[in-house]
């Protein structure tokens, strides 16, 4: 992720009346494989998780 793009990310994230800095940290994690597959995993300290109220 560029810094431009966590920049624009965090502002959206952040710009609700009741939004604080915690609701623009990472929620998931991406990692590669050397055959280039990709994995997407929810963060285990994430915020916000998939079925989760």
């Amino acid at each position: 992720m560029t810094d431009d793009h966590a920049a624009k990310r965090e502002e959206q994230l952040t710009t609700a009346p009741k939004a604080d800095a915690s609701d623009a940290e990472p929620r998931i994690d991406v990692t590669e494989t050397d055959s280039g597959t990709k994995r997407i995993d929810v963060r285990d300290d994430a915020k916000y998780r998939p079925g989760k109220a």
